[in-house]
């Protein structure tokens, strides 16, 4: 996937992941044209413009673990996106210990975007595990 620069992340999403796949579906010509100018639209409707942020781009619950009290990610799909993206998808996915997700992270963002933590509490497949050494990117303690 092109991963190259763009203004800001809409413009990223848009023309980097969305219009590739819209070239390989073998839509009908208007459905093809409906999708470019939503596509178009995603800089107006996607709110204020800021740069992409390096996401995840796969994170859901099953991605993240935990050893010793610390969440790990794996198996990442990393692109620029939104740098809240992440975030709904763990809350969507109802992620273990998402209140200290979220309360470790500045400016109030739970708050803003209306997050409730629904997912917060250890599971008990987690609680279980013995601690040990595991690679990847720590996202936070638990």
């Amino acid at each position: 996937m092109d991963n190259a620069d763009a203004p800001d992340w809409a413009t990223f999403y848009g023309e980097r992941r969305v219009l590739p796949f819209l070239r390989e579906a073998r839509l009908p010509a208007s459905d093809v044209a409906l999708v470019e100018r939503a596509v178009a639209r995603l800089p107006e409707v996607a709110g204020p413009a800021e740069p992409p942020a390096r996401i995840h781009g796969d994170l859901w619950s099953g991605n993240v673990l935990w050893s010793c009290g610390q969440g790990v990610l794996i198996d990442p799909a990393a692109h620029g996106g939104h740098r809240e993206t992440d975030l709904a998808m763990l809350d969507l996915f109802g992620l273990p210990r998402l209140d200290r997700v979220l309360g470790g992270l500045p400016g109030g963002v739970a708050a803003r975007r209306g997050m409730a933590g629904a997912g917060a509490g250890a599971s008990a497949a987690s609680a279980a595990r013995p601690c040990g050494v595991v690679r990847g990117a720590a996202i936070g303690t638990a």
